[in-house]
């Protein structure tokens, strides 16, 4: 499970045009985009409502009321837009939310002067819709201060519209318990249904996690019998081939059926074939020697001792002892992490010869299990198939992996 879908509340959901659409967060997305689209149902009938009255007799001053009304039912229709499209919910959300109670703060300046009416005003019916505003634009806390600060506010301000008569101030209280209730039905059910859904999306993600567990682990098991029958099939046939020889020609096809059995095992590992044959020289094989160790981060600089007499060395054999070698990089990258790592070509008419070595804690070869694959088959098997050596020698000091291969004489 990753760091993100671990940390997230349930409640604080990303906005909705930043949801994933992946696995991870699939009936996440649904549940915002139902709670969204809800939303967005219940502002247009509060707000067709709220606007209805607001067509009504004022009780604000007329040269308020079509600024307040501008200013409030323009975002409120873009809001409603935005829930039923999906396009930048949040922010139109958010701009509605905060636009409600500026402009109720001036109401008690628009209905300077004017008779109280008891009845309640348009902007009354609007308290929950910017309440619900919040529940998509903002995360829990913020949702929370909105569902007690818009009623409120409205409170202060009703009431310094109608004064503090007995009978005015529990009419105004009644109004504002019912608008805070509400708020906080509609803030429950969304951080409940987000809740859920982020509780689903992490059992299905858990769930997953545990498939490709068990594939890799079913993989690993697949590649083992599957080595396990190459020994016997490729190795053992040619040993026996071997054992049963008795001319020239028949000697020759074990040693054939030796190599091809022990490229075969080098390659088990990983998709490499032995390439083409043509001849390269040391310089290549070093060149390919820092790539390598370039690919496991970790640059460094071949050390080279080149013999310009030297013969060029088969394609096919300074595959298998770049291959080879890399293996020993890499194994010296991931166990000693890199510590004194050095490599050095040699090349001269007698043949070529490279050396990795590092500084780190060392191991014991004869410990390592039969099933991997990394210094047998990917090293020393790989060498012999291409009629060279490789040598382990390691320590407390430090590991040295040295492959040889001689021109034939």
């Amino acid at each position: 499970m990753t760091a993100d879908r671990i940390a997230i509340d349930p409640a604080t959901r990303r906005p909705l045009g930043d949801i994933s659409v992946g696995v991870e967060k699939f009936t996440q997305a649904r549940v915002e985009r139902i709670i969204v689209v809800a939303i967005g149902f219940g502002s247009t009938l509060l707000g067709t409502q709220g606007f209805l009255n607001a067509l009504a007799p004022p009780q604000e001053d007329p040269a308020w009321r079509t600024g307040l009304v501008i200013a409030i039912f323009v975002p409120l229709a873009l809001m409603v837009i935005a829930c039923f499209t999906g396009f930048a919910v949040r922010s139109l959300a958010g701009t509605f939310a905060v636009v409600f109670p500026l402009a109720m703060l001036t109401w008690p300046i628009a209905t300077a002067g004017r008779p109280a009416d008891p009845a309640e005003p348009w902007i009354w019916y609007l308290l929950n819709v910017a309440t619900s505003a919040a529940v998509v634009a903002f995360r829990i806390p913020l949702q929370v201060v909105w569902a007690v600060l818009v009623p409120v506010l409205f409170g202060v301000v009703r009431i310094a519209q109608v004064g503090t008569a007995q009978g005015s101030v529990v009419v105004v209280v009644l109004d504002v318990v019912y608008a805070l209730i509400l708020a906080g039905v509609v803030i429950a059910l969304g951080w409940m249904l987000r809740s859920v859904a982020a509780g689903i999306d992490e059992t299905r993600g858990s769930a997953v996690a545990s498939y490709a567990a068990a594939a890799a682990a079913d993989a690993a098991e697949k590649e083992r019998v599957a080595v396990a029958a190459l020994m016997h099939d490729s190795v053992l046939a040619a040993l026996i081939a071997a054992e049963r020889a008795t001319t020239d020609r028949e000697r020759t096809l074990a040693v054939s059926m030796a190599r091809e059995a022990l490229t075969r095992l080098a390659n088990a590992d990983q998709s490499a074939g032995e390439g083409p044959d043509e001849p390269v020289d040391g310089a290549m094989i070093a060149a390919e020697l820092e790539a390598a160790a370039r690919d496991h981060g970790h640059p460094l600089t071949v050390a080279r001792d080149l013999d310009p007499s030297a013969p060029a060395i088969p394609g096919r054999v300074a595959r298998a002892l770049v291959l080879a070698a890399a293996q020993a990089i890499a194994n010296a990258i991931q166990h000693a992490h890199g510590a004194g790592l050095t490599v050095a070509v040699t090349a001269d008419r007698v043949g070529v010869r490279i050396r990795v070595g590092d500084t780190g804690p060392g191991f014991d070869p004869a410990a390592i299990p039969d099933d991997r694959l990394g210094i047998r088959a990917s090293i020393i098997a790989r060498v012999a198939a291409a009629a060279g050596r490789a040598t382990v020698d390691s320590s407390e000091a430090g590991t040295v992996v040295t492959l040889t291969w001689e021109h034939p004489r």
